[in-house]
Parts: structure tokens; C-alpha cells; sequence
């Protein structure tokens, strides 16, 4: 791929972090973590800080898959809302999953505070904006059940919405006060430099190619035939899954999140476009997703095509989609264009597999991986040092490939582009 689809606006700190360049053998690791992005990172740094001897490997550089390529929008909650969540899980798992998802947010934001982090950061609000009264009728849901609860949001009127996005189309929306937005590169990469201050050796570039147990611990093969072995494995690859764990990649359907940016808004534009900093995901089946980026530019994402982008041509739907929202933009450059990979289940829940004892693997951000992920590798963590299933907030489910995955992708690429006649007709 050339380089001006790989050059995200997202931008590490200028503290460089040093990895280990080799994985030193015959050291006892406890927990040996696959993939260095924000839930291995995560998982790494509180088990490291229970205790735990934590080694993370990594087939990339850090901040290379999704985790440093996303939209950097820090939003709490799930797919689904509370009442939902209790009448599936039950009034002791669903309460329990209420409020880890409400919490999620938060594990971002006072991670940064705390431990002094790095990363450009606005926390005014996430804005789920709605384009038909049935969408509007599903945020009022979505506020009654969150707001009852002492969530800090707000139903928007038409006018409101106008106002705080400056966008054209929308009938009103619902605004969460918990989210925000952070440079997702900068955040990830700031991970591993407090992982590694806290003892976690991490090395990049270090691809792992067989698990097996080996008289009750596990070994962990790369390529180029170095080995460790740990008590416990954890795979936090996503949507980068492979053969490692036998139909792990079958669980997911992994898809492509393009990614545009402007130049540098104007100040007339800059005071007239999301003026207050929150980010915005709209209700249309395909949804895109904007924000402004800490040097004033609007950065705007979507599904893209499946095969690898090849000319600029494969990002004009969000260029359309751009001006749809906001036809003032039609003489600005687009300066950045770039994509990553997203996993979703059949369900739309992360899903939590142990496949045998030890082995440990978490797939499926549904598109709010950034504070889902976070949370959630604390609390792995704390079921890798005490042995608590209640640390999980979701059950421990068995891997069960989605069938004719083969086939899927024909699939996907099927409804999306029905989904998108049909939000098209919605105008």
C-alpha cells in the first residue's frame, strides 16, 4: 500500500519508547500477551501492577493496527442499553454488565489524568445524531434508560443539534456528557510507555506462531524459532486474528474503517463546525463518524471497501458524506486519508473465550473499542491474578465459528451496499 494511505493525522509523543529488540529465553514470564494494542497494553500494565511478570509480543510496531488508526472516540456503553442488557443477562450479570459499560469512558479519561499521559484529550461529549423520527424515537430510549440511572446526558432538539454540530439533516439526537475524544496513536503508545515503567517487557515485531501446553504452562513460538513459556496466554489480536487459536478468526467478521481529514478548519469554519469538541456517530445503517482533531482539522469515518484501498478514489464516499453534512467544506483540501480494522460478532457483544485452561482471548470493540478495551484488560488482569470469574464482565463463552465464514465477507459487502440505498433514500 503507498504511503499516502498510511500516514494517519493521529501522532505519537515525542518521548520514544525503547522495546526490547530481542525476547531474551529461559526468564519465567506469568502472562505472556499477544498483541500491543490497547487491550493487550491494558492487560499488560494491571497485571503488571498486581504483580504478574508480563511479556507482550507483538507482530507489528506498536499502534499499527486499529488500535492507533481509530477514531480516537471514547465512548461508555454498548450496542444495547441497560434494559436490554438486564432481561438477556439476568438482574445479577445484567447489573454487573450496566455498570462496567458505564464505566468504561471514565477507565480512559482517569487513566490519563493519573498517570499523567500524554495524549491530546476533549471530554465534552459523544453526540449519536439522528437522521428519522424512528431514530429519534430511539435515542428518547436510550436517554430515559441512561438518565435514570444518573448518566449525565441530554435528549437534543433539532435546533440543538444544529447548534453544538453545525451539521445539515439531523432531527434531533442524544448527547453523553461521560464520552470524548483523544488521539488514539498517542493514547496507545503511551500505554506501553507506562507498561514498560511498570516492569512489562514489550517487543514488536516479534510474530507468534504456535501455542501448546507443556506440563502445565504454556510455550509460545515465534517466528524465527525463539520460545517463552508462561502460565497464562492472552491473545488480544481483534480483528487481526489468525490460526493461532483454532476458529477464533472464524468468530468475527472483520471489517475496513476508512478515515479522512481536512486541513486545518478556518477560524469561521472552526467556530461554526462541532464547536464545543464532541464527537458525532449518526443513525444511517452505514454510519460515519466525525470529530475535530487536537490541530483544528475535521476527521470524518466510515466503512470502506473490503480489499485494500489502492487510489483516493476508495474514500469518496466519505468525501460525500462530508459534504452532505457540512457543504461549506467543498473548497477544503483533503490532506489525510487512511484505514484499520474493526471486528464485529453475530451479536454485537464482545465476546470472552477460554479455550483451555490459561489461554485467554477477547474479540468484538463493536466500534468503542478505545474504552471498552481499556476497562475490560483491567479486569482481565484481575481474573489472571486471583482466579475470579466475577472479574469478567461477560460470560466466558466457547469459540463458536459463524458458519459459511468463507462466505461472509460476500455477504457484508452485499448489505452494505443495500444499507447504503437505502440511507441514501433517507436523505
Amino acid at each position: 500500500m503507498s504511503a499516502p494511505f498510511s500516514d494517519p493525522i493521529w501522532q505519537r509523543p515525542h518521548a520514544a519508547i525503547a522495546l526490547q529488540p530481542h525476547v531474551p529465553a529461559g526468564k519465567h514470564i506469568d502472562v505472556v500477551v499477544v498483541g500491543a494494542g490497547i487491550m493487550g497494553l491494558s492487560t499488560a500494565l494491571h497485571a503488571a501492577r498486581l504483580g504478574l511478570a508480563v511479556r507482550v509480543l507483538d507482530a507489528g510496531d506498536i499502534g499499527q493496527g486499529a488500535s492507533g488508526l481509530n477514531g480516537g472516540q471514547v465512548i461508555p456503553g454498548l450496542k444495547y442499553d441497560p434494559e436490554w442488557l438486564l432481561e438477556h443477562f439476568g438482574p445479577e450479570r445484567g447489573e454487573a454488565l450496566v455498570n462496567f459499560a458505564a464505566s468504561t469512558a471514565d477507565c480512559v479519561f482517569d487513566l490519563i489524568r493519573d498517570e499523567q499521559l500524554a495524549v491530546p484529550f476533549v471530554r465534552n461529549g459523544w453526540i449519536q445524531a439522528a437522521h428519522t423520527e424512528v431514530a429519534l424515537k430511539a435515542a428518547a430510549n436510550r436517554d430515559r434508560q441512561w438518565r435514570a440511572r444518573g448518566a449525565d446526558a441530554k435528549l437534543l432538539s433539532k435546533a440543538e443539534i444544529a447548534a453544538v454540530t453545525g451539521a445539515h439533516g439531523y432531527l434531533g439526537g442524544w448527547l453523553d456528557r461521560r464520552a470524548g475524544v483523544i488521539d488514539p496513536l498517542a493514547y496507545t503508545s503511551e500505554l506501553a510507555r507506562v507498561a514498560l515503567a511498570s516492569g512489562v517487557e514489550i517487543a514488536a515485531r516479534q510474530k507468534v506462531v504456535r501455542l501448546s501446553r507443556n506440563a502445565g504452562n504454556w510455550r509460545v513460538e515465534m517466528e524465527g524459532g525463539a520460545e517463552v513459556q508462561a502460565k497464562f496466554v492472552v491473545v488480544a489480536t481483534n480483528a487481526y486474528s489468525d490460526g493461532l487459536i483454532p476458529g477464533l478468526a472464524e468468530t468475527i467478521v472483520p471489517l475496513h474503517s476508512f478515515q479522512i481529514a481536512t486541513a486545518p478548519l478556518s477560524s469561521n469554519l472552526a467556530g461554526a463546525i462541532l464547536p464545543e469538541g464532541q464527537a458525532v456517530s449518526d443513525s444511517r445503517r452505514i454510519l460515519v463518524y466525525y470529530r475535530k482533531s487536537a490541530d483544528g482539522r475535521l476527521v470524518l469515518g466510515g466503512r470502506g471497501r473490503m480489499a485494500l484501498p489502492t487510489t483516493p478514489a476508495d474514500w469518496a464516499h466519505l468525501e460525500r458524506a462530508l459534504l452532505r453534512l457540512y457543504p461549506a467544506l467543498s473548497g477544503v483540501a483533503i490532506e489525510k486519508r487512511w484505514f484499520g480494522r474493526v471486528a464485529m460478532t453475530p451479536d454485537h457483544l464482545p465476546h470472552i473465550h477460554e479455550p483451555e485452561p490459561g489461554l485467554l482471548a477477547a474479540v468484538g470493540c463493536q466500534g468503542r473499542g478505545v474504552g471498552l478495551m481499556t476497562a475490560l484488560g483491567k479486569r482481565m488482569a484481575g481474573y489472571l491474578s486471583s482466579g475470579d470469574v466475577r472479574q469478567l464482565p461477560f460470560p466466558v463463552s466457547p469459540i463458536r465459528p459463524i458458519p459459511f465464514h468463507a462466505f461472509r465477507q460476500i455477504g457484508v459487502a452485499t448489505t452494505i451496499a443495500w444499507y447504503r440505498m437505502l440511507d441514501a433514500l433517507e436523505r
